[in-house]
């Protein structure tokens, strides 16, 4: 005899019930295919899909490790891109329905609309169906979202320029230049007089190339007059009169400085 069927139980009113023990599941022999424990049953093949899921993420990821771009630079032109699960929404600022004075719109209530219907489904949808062929409305929103991300992300990737972000992220090589350490112009660049004041590294790169805060200095066309017009008077973002040294120590160092050509 199955358990659960044909058997009647007869209890006694003077005798309390023994309470239900805990963690014991509910028999759903009564209901195949329709309902199951969660545990183990449910949670059990839930942790199964996930597990494959991570573990084929974590064999992508070591295959196809995450390009790194150059360091960021200021001074240096840049193509903003997110990372590629963005990119549909990416795409979607740049139509002129959710862009410019509609920025709004494509980043904040279309956003908005899509997880609020995703959160609400439990409650649209409390039909005790779990095949998609009988759940029409969540089936059709949930592949209206899919074909939708797919298509924005398609057309964000075949849209972007490439080959201009490609140039503009290349790691910068250190230029190599003609350094005489002898020039009385070179100890007041680095600073070894010990007057930090007179020095240029505090802003400028030290291997003279351009630095986040000023641009570079070796291998530039300028005289030795020229340069210490600039540093007087300064040009674009560099104040004039930052110099604290004598007038004699400044030609020095503007001399030094236009002595410096790149090693062909």
């Amino acid at each position: 005899m199955h358990r659960g069927k044909g058997m009647k139980f007869v209890g006694d009113s003077r005798i309390k019930a023994n309470h239900r023990m805990p963690n014991v599941p509910k028999d759903y022999s009564e209901y195949p295919g329709k309902t199951e424990a969660f545990w183990p049953n449910f949670l059990l093949k839930e942790w199964m899909v996930g597990a494959v899921f991570l573990i084929g993420y974590l064999l992508l990821t070591v295959a196809h490790p995450s390009p790194l771009e150059g360091p960021a630079d200021p001074t240096r032109a840049y193509i903003p891109l997110p990372d590629w699960y963005f990119l549909f929404m990416y795409q979607l600022l740049k139509y002129s329905f959710a862009s410019g004075p509609y920025n709004i719109i494509g980043a904040i209530v279309m956003p908005g609309l899509a997880f609020g219907a995703l959160l609400l489904m439990p409650f649209l949808d409390k039909g005790p169906e779990r095949r998609p062929s009988k759940r029409p409305l969540p089936t059709a929103f949930m592949l209206l979202t899919l074909a939708a991300m797919f298509y924005l992300t398609w057309e964000s990737v075949a849209n972007h320029d490439w080959e201009a972000q490609k140039e503009m992220s290349k790691i910068p090589t250190q230029a190599e230049f003609n350094v005489d350490e002898t020039m009385p112009g070179y100890a007041i660049w680095t600073g070894e007089t010990g007057d930090q004041a007179k020095s240029c590294i505090s802003c400028h790169a030290v291997d003279f190339t351009a630095a986040p805060a000023a641009p570079a200095l070796g291998g530039n066309t300028l005289t030795a007059e020229e340069i210490e017009e600039v540093i007087h008077n300064g040009r674009g973002g560099m104040p004039g009169g930052q110099f604290q040294g004598t007038e004699e120590e400044l030609k020095q160092l503007a001399e030094f400085l236009a002595s410096l050509k790149p090693i062909e």
